[in-house]
């Protein structure tokens, strides 16, 4: 029995790190994409515990920049800005 595209995504995802798991609260995409929805500049980062939960992980390689940035760019895109009124 071969494993199911999912399946699949769920070990290529185990393998990359949690900070790559674009459901999980406090991870790269997470917070990208939250800093363009309060209208903040991007500074790449995330929680390995969660959204403000401990501190804040800053040392980033190239390939966790460019998942950040894809929240960030993905909400610039297709979602939505805070409303400050």
């Amino acid at each position: 029995m071969y494993p199911t595209l999912e399946e699949k995504e769920q070990v290529i995802q185990a393998l990359k790190g949690p900070q790559f798991d674009r459901e999980r609260h406090g991870s790269l995409f997470d917070r990208g994409s939250a800093d363009s929805y309060y209208s903040r500049y991007a500074q790449p980062h995330w929680y390995p515990q969660g959204s403000y939960q401990g501190e804040p992980i800053t040392d980033l390689t190239q390939a966790e920049i460019d998942e950040y940035l894809a929240g960030y760019e993905w909400n610039e895109l297709h979602g939505d800005k805070k409303s400050w009124d």
